[in-house]
């Protein structure tokens, strides 16, 4: 493991009873770094992020986040997570799942900084309105500002394009960018290729719990965002 990574997974195995859903994972991510993590539905995507957002165990192995323990509440405070159930609350309404959020995470200046978050994602107009009456859509953007809203220091994005439109994908990019120029570390899975890549300073392949490939995402990679899976196929690892 590199001294300047923000994210170290070590050997680890993740069982759900007596399969195997992590197999021996290894992966340093550094400071500042964008890691897309790429693999077919079941590959272990989803698995990977929920430990390192603290939210899963696993059984072997080791995983540091920022030098420490991913359910560290020092470390916690300090990641946005953004997984498949969205994690807001119906009976709310947008500002109101904002400020909640805001108050655990400690930010100062929460009403302006709630207001001016509604503003951005498009959801101004509706703030007061409980979330159960939102769109799909809706649901998905006010998810992204309860992500983003503490300018955290690592994200863990898992499928974080579902269910955007076009100028919701765009402004989810942004925001990606303007995180990793503050200095963020971003680990997103996803199975919009072309949008990862754009973003991407480094890649993972990730295949039955296992690494099939981990480095710096490349030109070709850009070009051609399914060139790491023609290759996996090509190679015809098991």
């Amino acid at each position: 493991m590199t001294a300047s990574a923000a994210i170290e997974i070590d050997h680890v195995w993740k069982f759900y009873g007596d399969y195997p859903a992590l197999r021996d994972y290894t992966l340093a991510i550094g400071q500042g770094s964008c890691c897309a993590l790429l693999g077919r539905n079941g590959a272990g995507k989803t698995t990977i992020l929920r430990i390192l957002a603290g939210l899963s165990s696993h059984q072997r192995g080791t995983v540091k986040i920022l030098g420490g323990s991913p359910r560290s509440g020092d470390v916690r405070t300090r990641v946005g997570f953004l997984g498949h159930g969205i994690g807001v609350y119906e009976d709310l309404s947008a500002r109101e799942n904002l400020l909640f959020f805001a108050r655990i995470v400690g930010l100062d200046n929460r009403s302006r900084t709630v207001d001016d978050w509604l503003e951005r994602v498009g959801l101004a107009r509706v703030a007061t309105m409980p979330v159960r009456q939102f769109s799909r859509g809706m649901r998905q953007r006010l998810a992204l500002a309860r992500t983003f809203l503490h300018r955290p220091d690592l994200l863990f994005l898992d499928e974080p394009f579902t269910s955007l439109d076009d100028r919701a994908i765009a402004m989810l990019s942004q925001l990606l960018v303007e995180a990793r120029e503050r200095g963020s570390t971003i680990v997103l899975s996803t199975h919009q290729l072309r949008e990862a890549m754009a973003i991407a300073s480094h890649v993972a392949l990730i295949e039955n719990g296992r690494m099939r490939f981990a480095g710096e995402r490349t030109v070709e990679m850009l070009e051609d965002p399914a060139l790491l899976y023609r290759l996996h196929t090509e190679l015809g690892a098991d």
